[in-house]
């Protein structure tokens, strides 16, 4: 069995397809772990733990040990990323078991499902599962040990853990799946990865927080925009996201609101706060991306979808899955910029 470096740059980019129970057997460990985790979306955690990182050094908690420092921060985002695969694994058992994914449920339409597909077994699901979930434990034991067992970290990461465990059901079945990814990307991790390089120093979190929103608000455009594309099957199947318990329309309109909230926060966060310097301004760059999907969803869903789109089933997701891909960077690229003007030139902008 080959390493597939090729695979694994595919699985991180985008969701991967494939029917073949031969070519599946055929991959090596980390890409059958990368496609089962659909890690195209679970990349966003990188991004939370990326910010979180530059803001630790902006406030000076890498100075004196950066090796230790830069080893924490490696330990802490990969964890936090095999946590994120380790929740999608339970998702997919949880709606297997339950009878939620089938054959033609939205979800195995759009990437590989190793039950429905029979890649593997329930069995074998769990063993991913457990594995996955040890090694994310090791990594949230190290962490604590770091902080010196800070009070804050356990409640953050016990907080972390009941979404993990909870989200499936019942969150995502009472229209709180939505609020759950919202908070946990955003200003919890970002929040939650600052306060364990600052090694439990909590002067700072709520400007952390506060910072990590835009982000959170991000990911959960394209979470949200998700729930719509497969309100229908949802509904069908006693699914209660929010798109299920307020309507497609109204939910539509939530997503435009956070669309538009990411642009109005980072205004705030530049010339309310001065947390941030201008330097954020170039995630403006991504506004038009932002339009095209706010435009998309002032509509209802299509039944077919166009000829030219090639990522049905779906659509709202998709377009907010687009404008996503483009603000993350300039947002990881601002934050970066950022960081560097206030370490060299922290008059430049100063803070209120």
């Amino acid at each position: 069995m080959k390493i597939n470096l090729s695979m694994w740059k595919k699985a991180l980019s985008g969701l991967v397809k494939m029917d073949s129970k031969e070519e599946w057997d055929g991959l090596d460990i980390i890409s059958k772990w990368l496609i089962a985790t659909r890690s195209g979306v679970t990349i966003v955690t990188l991004y939370s733990c990326a910010i979180g990182g530059l803001l630790a050094i902006r406030h000076g908690y890498f100075e004196g040990n950066w090796g230790m420092s830069i080893l924490a921060w490696l330990i802490t985002t990969i964890g936090l990323f095999i946590a994120h695969g380790t929740n999608n694994f339970l998702n997919d058992y949880t709606d297997f078991s339950r009878g939620v994914d089938t054959d033609n449920y939205f979800r195995t339409q759009y990437g590989v499902h190793p039950l429905i597909q029979k890649f593997w077994t329930k069995e074998q699901q769990f063993r991913w599962f457990a594995v996955s979930g040890t090694l994310a434990l090791l990594t949230g034991i190290f962490a604590l040990f770091y902080t010196r067992f800070s009070l804050d970290i356990i409640i953050l990461f016990a907080i972390g853990a009941l979404v993990l465990l909870l989200y499936t059901w019942p969150l995502k079945h009472i229209a709180l799946g939505e609020l759950s990814i919202f908070l946990v990307w955003g200003p919890i991790m970002v929040a939650a990865v600052f306060l364990v390089l600052a090694r439990g120093d909590a002067s700072r979190f709520w400007q952390v927080a506060l910072a990590g929103i835009p982000w959170g608000l991000s990911v959960v455009s394209i979470n949200l925009g998700k729930h719509i594309d497969k309100a229908p099957e949802d509904k069908k199947k006693k699914v209660g996201t929010l798109p299920v318990v307020i309507g497609e329309k109204a939910a539509r309109y939530v997503n435009m609101a956070v669309l538009a909230l990411i642009y109005i926060i980072l205004l705030v966060l530049v010339f309310v706060t001065h947390y941030f310097t201008p330097i954020l301004l170039i995630v403006f760059f991504a506004g038009k991306r932002a339009l095209y999907a706010v435009g998309v969803h002032t509509k209802p869903r299509p039944e077919e979808p166009p000829k030219e789109w090639q990522y049905w089933p779906t659509w709202f997701s998709g377009f907010a899955f687009y404008h996503n891909r483009l603000f993350s960077n300039l947002l990881l690229l601002a934050v970066l910029i950022d960081t560097i003007i206030r370490l060299v030139l922290p008059a430049f902008w100063p803070a209120l």
